[in-house]
């Protein structure tokens, strides 16, 4: 079974049958141009949104957690509840998938172990957020991870949770999704469920494959 086809098993209804993995509804994402992007934000800030373009708005995000392991498996963000006539791998400009070879697919890599949805206009903010920290503390600065992702997911305490929806911009409601990817590091693929009119219904990114 291939990756697609996998992922047509688990997400094609509303809900996810396998006794394998654990789901939580964990809130909504706020989307202001209908550009998604989805990468590792601390390495891929420059990363391309998708040809698809998404409705605006407030969207439902949910994790699924491989049980075993409690390492998020998959993050979803549900655009409405129509019926899905088609899947398809999500692709960036540039990216066709006639031009990969047998079990390669399009996605994104992690070093930090973190990866993250968000708009474009989010992109843009969390990118103006880091240069002007970056200008400010001078030699200071020590990256946009410990400057701004640090503290969602980690206390005095030790570790908060395993992901957190940020804010990059006072000025601007864009928000962006954070959160743990599967194992760690990886390079990890996203798939669009399409109504019968090819307006999307969801996106997948898969870190663990659950079959």
């Amino acid at each position: 079974m291939t990756h697609l086809e996998n992922i047509k098993k688990l997400f094609s209804k509303n809900f996810i049958e396998s006794p394998l993995l654990e789901s939580f509804e964990v809130g909504k994402i706020y989307l202001s141009s209908g550009h998604l992007v989805a990468c590792d934000p601390v390495i891929t800030n420059d990363m391309k949104s998708f040809t698809t373009v998404f409705p605006k708005g407030d969207f439902s995000v949910l994790l699924h957690k491989e049980r075993e392991s409690n390492c998020v498996a998959y993050a979803e963000i549900i655009f409405s509840q129509e019926e899905i006539f088609d899947w398809k791998l999500a692709t960036t400009e540039g990216q066709n998938v006639k031009d990969l070879e047998e079990g390669e697919v399009f996605g994104y890599p992690v070093e930090s172990g973190m990866g993250c949805f968000m708009d474009a206009d989010a992109q843009n903010s969390l990118n103006d957020l880091e240069q002007r920290l970056y200008h400010s503390k001078g030699v200071d600065f020590m990256g946009i991870y410990e400057e701004f992702f640090h503290e969602y997911f980690f206390d005095e305490n030790g570790a908060i949770d395993q992901y957190a929806f940020l804010k990059p911009s006072e000025d601007h409601p864009g928000t962006i999704f954070a959160f743990e990817t599967g194992y760690g590091e990886g390079f990890y693929a996203s798939y669009i469920a399409y109504d019968k009119n090819n307006d999307p219904v969801k996106i997948v990114t898969e870190f663990i494959e659950i079959s």
